[in-house]
């Protein structure tokens, strides 16, 4: 079921209003409800794959309680290894199966071997990727002594399947969304409204920003050698607003429909494209993904504790398998590289921990120095992203060798494309950085006017965003990119 579906508009109020009918007394039954719900919600795209998620959370579940009964670091690290199998198998066979047999294929073909391995059809079930990390961590963190396990199935079920960021995140950790299944919740008319404002900033961003996008992007990539570079640079700067307005929108519609059921997601992004280099973005970027490679895997395989060349190694590492968690093809493993080339150099020269604090000295405007370091670490990872958005590598290269061509000094082919199309992505586009730069030190961009229950201006600005929405959505609903991974 897509957020920005009709389905999901008649599902959304009938669960909020079954949830909180439910006395308060009743947690248990509340928890069911949102279990039940969610099952629903995953069910609607294709039940068979229930199972999946169920196993899953019935097995770490289980070694969960194992894990806690004994203190043999032999018995807890196999009940350990218990989980990464079931979990990272599923994974592996679902989204990466085809993906190795047809590299093991093509590197013996190119030393002159040919054969033919058993090939599967294997449909790829939506959100793998997020769910699967989402129920290691409680694993891994209980197997730390970090965490408790839950003694309570219905509320760790709810926690791996909770449906607002059941699909494409943020992915939770145990320690931060798994205890307020225990909390017994009074609905809250500020945090309600907040919620409802955020997944209406959500809709703006997806079915407005992204969706419009997405109508120039395609055309530009679908027929790239037939376009000017500067053409060609256009299409790769519309396609990170595309994916931004996407990815994020869909982080802010699943942080609103967890408040309105009084439940605090963690923030996914932080106005990236106001990042200064491209250590500052990756702390903005994906916060719960990034985060989630940090503290799973480059701090356990050394994290920068040793020589430099081990911090560059163990950094180039965690890029090339979050690009591969990204998609089973080699352009996201080149998309990795390419971030990891980019990030490396900030290590030599001490800057890879520079713009910690993510301020901006609460000036309105931009100094002069943080335009450019902005400007130029936005048009780095417009770049990139050619590499992601491509079907092939060597389609990558024929992309940027046309922009870099003597043809990126032409005029864009606008008028080809729709010159109306191109105003209204450029209107909604400034929209949105305007929005996000006047909320820029708040923890999501929006609060600054979403804590003003009293704005008018902001009501107004409310109705407006949602007629534009109504407008442009015409009942054409749009998956969301990371619904593929």
């Amino acid at each position: 079921m897509l957020f920005n579906s009709l389905e999901f508009a008649l599902f959304l109020p009938l669960v909020f209003l079954l949830y909180w009918c439910i006395p308060n007394k009743k947690n248990s039954l509340r928890n069911l409800i949102l279990l039940i719900a969610s099952y629903f919600f995953y069910g609607w795209w294709d039940w068979r794959f229930l199972g999946l998620i169920f196993i899953s959370s019935l097995c770490d579940y289980f070694v969960g309680l194992q894990l806690a009964k004994t203190d043999s670091k032999r018995s807890r690290k196999l009940w350990l290894i218990l989980s990464l199998v079931v979990n990272l198998g599923f994974l592996g066979t679902f989204k990466y199966y085809g993906f190795f047999v047809e590299s093991f294929v093509d590197a013996f073909a190119f030393f002159g071997y040919q054969f033919s391995p058993a090939r599967l059809e294997i449909v790829l079930p939506v959100g793998i990727s997020f769910y699967t990390f989402q129920t290691l961590s409680y694993t891994i963190d209980v197997y730390r002594g970090k965490i408790n396990p839950t003694h309570k199935l219905i509320e760790f079920f709810t926690y791996v399947s909770f449906f607002p960021q059941l699909v494409a995140g943020p992915i939770e950790r145990a320690r931060h969304l798994l205890p307020q299944f225990s909390v017994t919740k009074q609905f809250e008319f500020s945090w309600g409204m907040s919620g409802m404002r955020l997944i209406l900033w959500g809709l703006f961003k997806k079915v407005v920003v992204a969706d419009n996008c997405a109508i120039v992007v395609n055309q530009i990539f679908s027929d790239y050698s037939n376009y000017s570079g500067s053409t060609l640079l256009m299409g790769c700067l519309l396609f990170g607003f595309q994916i931004y307005g996407d990815f994020s929108g869909y982080s802010d519609i699943a942080v609103g429909t967890g408040r309105l059921f009084g439940f605090d997601l963690m923030q996914n992004f932080k106005i990236p494209y106001f990042s200064r280099n491209i250590g500052e973005f990756w702390r903005r970027w994906h916060i719960s993904l990034t985060s989630w490679f940090r503290d799973y895997l480059y701090i356990p395989i050394g994290g920068s504790k040793g020589s430099r060349f081990r911090t560059i190694l163990n950094v180039l590492i965690v890029f090339l398998v979050s690009g591969l968690w990204h998609g089973a093809n080699w352009t996201f493993i080149a998309w990795g590289f390419i971030n990891a080339v980019l990030f490396i150099p900030l290590i030599f020269f001490g800057r890879n921990r520079a713009y910690v604090d993510s301020k901006f000295g609460g000036r309105y405007f931009p100094t002069a120095g943080n335009l450019v370091r902005i400007t130029f670490t936005f048009l780095l990872v417009s770049l990139t992203w050619i590499f992601f958005r491509s079907e092939t590598i060597q389609a990558s290269f024929e992309y940027l060798a046309i922009i870099f061509s003597p043809s990126i000094i032409e005029t864009p082919y606008v008028f080809g494309i729709g010159l109306s199309q191109m105003i209204l992505v450029i209107c909604s586009v400034g929209l949105l950085f305007y929005s996000e730069w006047i909320g820029k030190e708040e923890q999501l961009p929006l609060d600054t006017l979403v804590n003003d229950r009293d704005s008018w201006k902001y009501n107004v600005l409310s109705c407006f965003v949602l007629a534009i929405i109504v407008f442009m959505f015409g009942g054409q609903q749009q998956e969301f990119i990371y619904f593929q991974f």
